[in-house]
């Protein structure tokens, strides 16, 4: 039985189309339960096979049947106790990681539950959390999530649907503008069926093989604190939440610690089974990455993921790990990682030439920078799918071109007709004069002509670039790169700015080149909207860094999200990142494929390694071991 109160009409069919809302508000009651029981019936009258499952994935494929007791890669046995601390760069000022507003800490989601969550040895599924069992129809236009009886908020409230229901709407309107723009554009309404049950209904056109996944994995939040306090403010009060952790304590932005929740309602689910182990976990803020690693030598934090190969080569030689009291190890990354670069700002008008940005790509030397800089310890980035299979290779393969011909006219013919674009190959001097001559070639093609050793347009303005950089560890790579394009005849900018200055000025495009990471997936789908579609590009804070606009990139995106198998879904990603290449959209880094890792010697983790995480969150704090450094004064 539904049962309908004041202010709730709206969240019991939730729509991203607003017109759809405001004739759903202007109803009767009665017409809304006429409505849902009319769903009810045509759900009942389908020939489609309505699956019950304990998980989901894209292609259907779960390594864990619904009887499992534990992910492959935990220790069931691992003993809770001790603390884990890392460091973060720069400071926050909020403890909302879901909004446009302010500079959320670091690991802030781990306050929430969600519906399902992930296996760290599976590219794509989801199992379930707060939900208990899902049922779904062959072709994924809806789904319904059934909420266990036992699941909790931090204040012993039962999680409702109406609470989910209410996140997704907060979330919608008032959380960070990919949500509303690529994420939910293709939920076509969220109803309540009673308390514990709750269902999506999908626009039937849209890509359906990965929805059930993307709405199941949301952060739930409490209906009565969102009825009570504005979602999109800032604030360093956390929304209310479920998870494994709560908020013990923070300071100004200089550290922030989660203490773990003694009678965490999901302590023993199969998915949380041997993990999220300490009791303790605090993250150290550090305006300076040199300061940062000082710290960490002197034992200030526990954990550090290595960034630098300088340090890495050079550093890890201090007296903590002379003694055995730190550990040092390298770990492989089974993630795709070829998305590190800088980013061009395309709305830009300088930049909206691809000779241009093909010209100032090419004085960046991989090569010099990694004899000399890096030790030899990267490869260089090629592909925005590095390091996995969905990297284009060679010429297209004839799939591939079946893939691509619609796009003809839309992207480069190069597409077509010549091997997947992989940067210039330097030779190992700083300046490579060959490549030079051939960046100067390009931006003389452009428009561009040398005068006095600067080059200018056809008005006689100068060609001025600047970096945004936030880290005075970074200037050894970039500075030998401005030289090159100062050598071009670029004029270039470089100022070291604070981190949150950096961020507030990425939300809001105002800058020349930028550096970012983006994590790829091996099941790429409509969350690649967020980040090179279109409707993307002019919206502050989403992941369309650069600003691309192309008909092309947005028709593959859309093949990409409706692949209905893997073999389907390899060529069109091979197809897109084919595309995405010849666009000269980004400045391709470097990359090595591994973890660099070092961390005091107070924990033990399972024997087996999941190839797509670190996986932290299985570690354990090992007694034994820390009484060895206690009896050496460490601890």
């Amino acid at each position: 039985m539904i049962r309908l109160r004041p202010k709730q009409m709206n969240s019991q069919v939730l729509t991203s189309d607003p017109s759809k809302a405001r004739r759903w508000m202007s109803g009767l009651v009665a017409l809304a339960v006429g409505l849902t029981l009319a769903t009810t019936s045509l759900r009942a009258e389908s020939h489609e096979e309505i699956i019950t499952a304990h998980g989901i994935s894209s292609f259907g494929e779960l390594k864990y049947g619904p009887d499992f007791e534990h992910f492959d890669y935990v220790n069931p046995d691992a003993p809770k106790g001790g603390y884990f601390t890392t460091w973060g760069f720069g400071t926050f000022d909020s403890l909302r990681p879901y909004i446009l507003l302010g500079n959320a800490a670091s690991s802030a989601s781990m306050l929430y539950d969600s519906l399902m969550t992930g296996s760290a040895d599976e590219p794509d599924a989801l199992y379930g959390l707060v939900a208990e069992t899902i049922e779904y129809p062959e072709s994924r236009e809806w789904i319904i999530f059934n909420i266990r009886p036992e699941a909790r908020f931090h204040d012993g409230t039962p999680i409702t649907a109406q609470d989910v229901a209410d996140s997704y709407q907060a979330l919608y309107e008032k959380g960070r503008p990919t949500y509303r723009l690529s994420l939910f554009r293709d939920v076509e309404s969220v109803e309540v069926l009673d308390e514990r049950r709750l269902k999506y209904t999908f626009h039937p056109d849209a890509p359906l093989r990965d929805m059930p996944g993307m709405v199941g994995g949301l952060p739930i939040f409490p209906s009565a604190w969102l009825a009570e306090n504005d979602f999109a403010e800032s604030s360093m009060e956390p929304v209310p939440g479920s998870g494994p952790y709560k908020l013990q304590e923070t300071d100004g932005g200089r550290y922030i610690l989660y203490e773990r929740v003694e009678d965490y309602w999901g302590a023993d689910l199969p998915v949380n089974v041997g993990r999220n182990n300490f009791d303790q976990q605090r993250i150290e803020y550090y305006a300076d990455s040199t300061v940062a690693f000082e710290q960490f030598k002197a034992l200030g934090y526990t954990f550090r993921a290595e960034n630098s190969s300088r340090l890495w080569a050079t550093a890890y030689n201090f007296p903590a790990i002379q003694n055995g009291w730190v550990m040092r190890e390298e770990l492989i990354d089974g993630t795709p990682t070829g998305t590190q670069g800088w980013w061009f700002n395309m709305r830009r008008e300088k930049f909206q030439d691809p000779r241009v940005r093909q010209a100032i790509a090419m004085m960046f030397n991989f090569e010099w920078s990694n004899d000399s800089l890096f030790y030899d310890l990267y490869q260089r980035t090629d592909s925005f799918w590095e390091n996995s299979y969905l990297q284009a290779e060679g010429l297209p393969s004839e799939e591939e071109l079946a893939v691509l011909e619609p796009v003809r006219g839309m992207v480069p013919d190069s597409v077509f007709t010549e091997a997947a674009y992989t940067p210039i190959v330097s030779e190992p001097v700083q300046l490579d004069r060959r490549v030079l001559r051939q960046a100067a070639a390009l931006m003389r093609e452009a428009g561009y002509s040398l005068q006095d050793g600067v080059l200018v347009n056809e008005n006689g303005e100068p060609f001025v670039i600047e970096f945004l950089n936030d880290s005075r560890a970074f200037e050894r790579i970039i500075n030998p790169f401005i030289q090159n394009l100062e050598r071009l005849g670029i004029r270039v900018d470089a100022p070291v700015i604070d981190q949150a200055q950096a961020a507030e000025r990425e939300k809001n495009f105002e800058f020349d080149l930028t550096a970012r990471r983006y994590r790829m997936g091996l099941t790429p789908g409509q969350e690649l909207v967020g980040i090179f579609g279109s409707t993307s590009a002019n919206e502050p804070d989403t992941s369309n860094i650069m600003g691309l606009q192309n008909e092309g990139v947005d028709h593959l995106i859309e093949q990409i999200a409706h692949a209905e198998n893997r073999e389907e879904l390899n060529v069109r990603v091979r197809a897109l990142d084919r595309v995405l290449r010849s666009l000269h959209i980004w400045i391709p880094q470097f990359y090595s494929g591994r973890h660099f890792i070092a961390y005091l010697d107070v924990y033990s983790r399972p024997e087996v390694q999941p190839p797509f995480s670190i996986n932290t969150d299985a570690w354990w704090w090992d007694e034994d071991k820390a009484e060895v450094l206690r009896a050496a004064g460490v601890l």
